[in-house]
């Protein structure tokens, strides 16, 4: 009688780690989408800061930080010789080797230093 009743608990309890598993994925995902439309994928500055402007961070993320303009060069730089790479190419292309992204302009954008040069 006691292995059934271990057999039941483990049975009750298994759909309901299973439910939450889903549930906390789910959250995870939504927080993504969120951060995809409320931040810059590049710099991080999330919308609130550009949206000061008709379309600014539309324009932002579509002109001034485009990720397809990332993909692009470092396609461009994959394709390349590195013998023929220049100085800034040889730089992003030892960081990208490396796995570090510190070349991608983490929390600063052209906008942010024209406004930190005004003051």
């Amino acid at each position: 009688i006691t292995v059934s009743w271990v057999l039941l608990l483990l049975l009750s309890l298994t759909p309901g780690l299973i439910i939450d598993a889903f549930g906390e994925l789910r959250d995870q995902q939504e927080q993504v989408k969120e951060d995809m439309e409320t931040k810059c994928f590049i710099c991080g500055i999330g919308n609130d800061y550009f949206d000061t402007v008709p379309h600014g961070f539309e324009t932002h993320t579509l002109q001034e930080h485009n990720l397809a303009n990332y993909l692009f060069f470092v396609m461009y730089l994959i394709n390349k010789d590195e013998t023929e790479h220049t100085g800034q190419e040889s730089y992003v292309w030892k960081m990208y080797q490396e796995r570090c992204w510190e070349f991608f302009p983490a929390g600063d954008c052209f906008r942010k230093q024209y406004e930190d040069q005004l003051n």
